[in-house]
């Protein structure tokens, strides 16, 4: 994580300290607002991470306080709005001990210790225990980590099933008992108006996985999932539909957000798939090894009984011409009849992992080829017009170092997030159109956030890693001013469906990222 800011500029690291946030209400003595037809006297938020205010890979204090809900409640107490209470974290470390053993680690700041600006892990023994049990109910019900279907799941938050990955250990802090679900909780504090924003994890864990999962389409079962498969639609439609009408039963509204594509994320934008640069020598030497690979190829296709032609056919795919300047790594692909070696040329749209091995790729041939003395020798031996041994032509074909599958996501991978995302967000909006309820079209906003940025008061916020405002250190979840930004863009939309007139967020008043040299 050192390398995060390898391919980043940084100017002038005083812009992105990270501030306290300042509830603006910017109200007048004459400034009237009015709830309308909405009821904002109980508010309760129900979600994952995003509505936890989880930032820079981990949850506490200084991020719940600048959650979205916790923000949009801010506002709602000028029209009738009651107390928000969250399940708080007992420090701004953000670990997680359990019996006494930290399970979770500690949030993330921008260090200049290694000389340049990088992420470093918060030093600090954290003081949150997940078995000293919370008392009470908590309007904001977000539960990092959960899908979907878990917060329809009995003993979610049982402490006991923590370390076997059946239970959640932020719900194990605050849920009312062992046995009891997200859902029944919120829906017990018959919440006068909802937040709900559900369904990233659904498919976020298997593309930050690199796609490692299975895309679970055709099995109605999530007993059987695994963490990082991407849900059923119709297990999603069917869990969401139940979820929203738990919420709904006695509220005057709510207000539902739909799920981002994960390709507009820094988590996945700030690596190039082309940052394999080459100076003229390089290239000619690179191009070069892979002739050779090429004709190794050939004969050993030949002789694992491959008639020439096709085995010719097939090596010829292996040739592969490096200029000088970027070019594209290496990626490893499933073996097949068309592709023997298993391995190719990244295409412009795949995308490379921000948690991906930067000092690999940079000095170890990562992604392209690990060129040792042994192998160097078999290549002066084919450049003269020698005949390798087996041996030594089996170095040749296992120099090879391609970028692995949990490094990247390549198009099949990018494919099967895209049309579960599509199938989730018409989902959502079409039951947010049926209940009547306030839609935040998410997807869109993060599309605009990456593209042209968005303009507020003091400045642009964009999706760059670190310095675009957006996005928190993890490259995942977003600042105290992007939540500030989705707590605007809510009010605004319930706003428009409820007739009220609660005013919206300055999100210049909220920081981005922190400064810190105090890291493990």
């Amino acid at each position: 994580m050192k390398n995060y800011l390898k391919y980043i500029g940084i100017s002038a690291c005083a812009m992105f300290l990270s501030c306290e946030p300042e509830f603006d209400n910017q109200v007048q003595e004459n400034d009237i607002y009015v709830s309308g037809d909405a009821d904002f006297t109980n508010f309760v938020s129900v979600g994952n991470s995003l509505t936890a205010g989880y930032a820079d890979n981990a949850l506490y204090v200084q991020g719940q306080e600048s959650s979205f809900p916790n923000i949009m409640a801010t506002k709602f107490e000028l029209v009738g709005g009651g107390e928000f209470k969250q399940p708080m974290m007992a420090d701004n470390l953000g670990g997680l001990l359990l019996g006494g053993q930290q399970i979770s680690e500690n949030r993330l700041v921008l260090s200049v210790t290694s000389g340049s600006p990088a992420p470093a892990i918060l030093a600090g023994t954290p003081q949150t225990e997940i078995t000293n049990k919370l008392s009470g109910s908590f309007n904001n019900m977000g539960v990092p980590g959960a899908k979907s279907f878990h917060l329809a799941a009995p003993g979610y938050g049982n402490p006991a099933g923590i370390t076997s990955g059946q239970a959640n250990p932020y719900f194990a802090r605050f849920a009312s008992s062992e046995s009891a679900t997200v859902i029944e909780d919120a829906a017990s504090q018959n919440p006068t108006f909802f937040s709900l924003w559900i369904g990233n994890n659904d498919i976020l864990s298997f593309a930050t996985s690199g796609g490692i999962g299975v895309d679970q389409a055709g099995n109605l079962d999530p007993s059987t999932y695994g963490s990082n498969d991407i849900t059923d639609p119709n297990v999603f439609a069917s869990v969401y539909n139940d979820l929203l009408n738990a919420l709904n039963a006695n509220a005057s509204g709510g207000v539902v957000f739909n799920i981002p594509d994960v390709t507009n994320i820094p988590f996945f934008t700030t690596v190039p798939n082309n940052a394999l640069a080459l100076d003229a020598a390089q290239a000619q030497g690179l191009t070069g090894f892979f002739q050779a690979f090429a004709g190794i190829a050939t004969q050993t296709l030949i002789q694992q009984g491959v008639p020439a032609a096709q085995a010719q056919a097939l090596a010829a795919q292996y040739a592969i011409t490096f200029n000088e300047g970027p070019n594209r790594f290496l990626i490893s692909v499933e073996p097949s009849q068309q592709n023997p070696f298993g391995f190719r040329q990244m295409t412009d749209e795949e995308l490379l992992l921000l948690t991906i091995d930067r000092g690999a790729l940079q000095n170890s041939g990562y992604g392209s080829v690990a060129l040792t003395p042994e192998v160097m020798q078999v290549l002066g031996i084919l450049q003269q017009g020698g005949t390798p041994t087996p041996q030594q032509a089996m170095l040749v074909l296992d120099a090879v170092n391609p970028i692995e599958d949990e490094d990247a996501l390549d198009d099949d991978e990018i494919m099967m997030v895209q049309t579960a995302k599509e199938s989730f967000n018409a989902t959502i909006e079409g039951l947010a159109q049926a209940n009547g309820l306030a839609f935040v079209d998410v997807d869109e906003l993060m599309k605009e956030v990456s593209t042209t940025g968005i303009v507020y008061e003091s400045g642009v916020m964009t999706s760059a890693f670190v310095t675009g405002g957006a996005f928190s250190l993890d490259g995942v979840h977003l600042t105290p001013r992007g939540y500030a930004f989705i707590a605007s863009e809510a009010i605004q939309s319930i706003n428009e469906t409820y007739g009220s007139t609660v005013p919206t967020v300055n999100i210049g008043n909220f920081g981005t990222v922190t400064f810190s040299d105090d890291v493990q």
